[in-house]
């Protein structure tokens, strides 16, 4: 197993979200509206997943060129809030052959500061 170099992502924060929101689309007001959030019994707004899983995407870009990624796939575990710092890290579990081509296999995951696991994922790129 190869650990690939952690990335840090800057605090998360509330006008992230809702520039996220208008970029994405996705206007569910727990992601930008704080009374409804508390309201839901969030105690405030919480991370799009899928911004989170952009980070762990965006990562994978970092390590790989993109244009050889072949499979990612992710499960999420936990809510990511603002104020949170989130930390990317990959490692290499293996190496196997698909469609003649030779991949190397790994896991991700974006974890905060605690060391809370928000995302876990795997991933295949083309070598």
């Amino acid at each position: 197993m190869s650990e690939l170099s952690a990335i840090h992502k800057p605090e998360i924060t509330h006008t992230q979200l809702v520039k996220y929101a208008g970029a994405s689309g996705d206007f569910n007001p727990i992601h930008t509206v704080v009374p409804i959030g508390e309201k839901a019994g969030l105690d405030g707004v919480i991370a799009h997943g899928m911004l989170i899983m952009g980070m762990a995407g965006e990562a994978l870009a970092v390590w790989f060129p993109r244009k050889d990624l072949r499979k990612f796939k992710v499960r999420f575990s936990r809510m990511t809030r603002p104020g949170e710092k989130l930390t990317i890290e990959g490692k290499v579990t293996g190496e196997r052959m698909e469609e003649d081509e030779k991949r190397l296999t790994g896991e991700v995951s974006v974890k905060n500061e605690a060391g809370e696991v928000k995302l876990s994922g795997q991933f295949e790129v083309k070598i």
